[in-house]
């Protein structure tokens, strides 16, 4: 139950990006608060069917909830972006920040962390606990390291397809956009470094938050794992060919590549290995796979 509707929203929601590049003005904008919408439905769903309500609430907490504020700070302070302002396109505000923004940070947080934990084991020794495991345990605490860098990296290098995107949409504009990137002109690089902060906090709370259930990738995860390479990979192909931002297209894939690529490969290995990796072989969870 939990795949097949994961599946169905993730169709749902490839049909309106696929839609994205056909549409202009204001039926344009309406298409990206309705793909935003389903973003954050089909991730934060996928972590209720799929890992209880705990999960789910410490998602929409640290993302939905922590990515307000930090925007909210963002907004009136220009910390730690920089000094921008959003237009009135994106539909309702609070604080100055359309509530649609925290909602795209849940949509993306959710499969990079999911891919970053396949990368990494599945499973790592802190399970039983809120956090990384010191005393006797270095492989563990490289591990829990690596998984928080790699997710963190998931999902910050997402805003290099992002921000180029809507600022070329016109749904935000920066009072001071330099230095920028090369090809990237409109957004400073202090942008992209208030992701990568932010990125960080979030995922180092969601483990501790979340719990036990966020250690592991089984086969209920494989949606969200098309999501994300969806995600890259189509990225890529939309700036470069459909949005006119070849600069953007080249930035987001060497940035998302770092995740993206590994995971890529990984999922080809275990295909070819006849099965679908480490998750295949998981043990039933009492309390977690009730929900499949």
């Amino acid at each position: 139950m939990t795949r097949r509707i994961s599946w169905t929203l993730l169709a749902v929601l490839v049909l309106a990006q696929i839609c994205y590049p056909l549409t202009t003005g204001a039926t344009r904008a309406g298409l990206t608060v309705a793909t935003v919408v389903l973003g954050w439905l089909l991730s934060v769903g996928h972590a209720l069917l799929s890992r209880g309500p705990r999960v789910a609430a410490a998602l929409v907490a640290v993302a939905t909830g922590g990515g307000f504020a930090i925007e909210a700070i963002g907004v009136a302070t220009g910390v730690p972006f920089g000094s921008y302002d959003y237009s009135g396109e994106l539909g309702p505000k609070l604080a100055g920040v359309p509530l649609i923004i925290p909602l795209a940070w849940t949509w993306m947080a959710w499969p990079a962390w999911l891919a970053a934990v396949r990368l990494t084991g599945g499973r790592d020794a802190t399970a039983g606990g809120s956090g990384p495991t010191v005393s006797g345990s270095g492989p563990a605490v490289g591990r829990w390291v690596g998984r928080i860098a790699l997710a963190t990296v998931g999902l910050a290098a997402w805003d290099l397809f992002l921000d180029p995107q809507m600022v070329a949409e016109g749904y935000w504009v920066w009072r001071d956009a330099t230095p920028a990137l090369p090809g990237l002109a409109g957004i400073p690089v202090s942008n992209y470094l208030g992701w990568l902060l932010f990125a960080v906090l979030m995922m180092s709370a969601l483990r501790p938050l979340a719990g036990p259930a966020t250690a592991h990738t089984d086969r209920r995860d494989h949606p969200m794992v098309a999501l994300y390479l969806w995600t890259y990979f189509s990225s890529i192909l939309a700036h470069a060919v459909f949005l006119d931002l070849p600069a953007s297209a080249l930035w987001g894939a060497a940035g998302m590549s770092v995740t993206a690529v590994p995971l890529t490969v990984t999922l080809l290995r275990a295909r070819r290995g006849g099965d679908s990796g480490r998750e295949a072989h998981q043990p039933h969870r009492p309390g977690v796979d009730a929900t499949r």
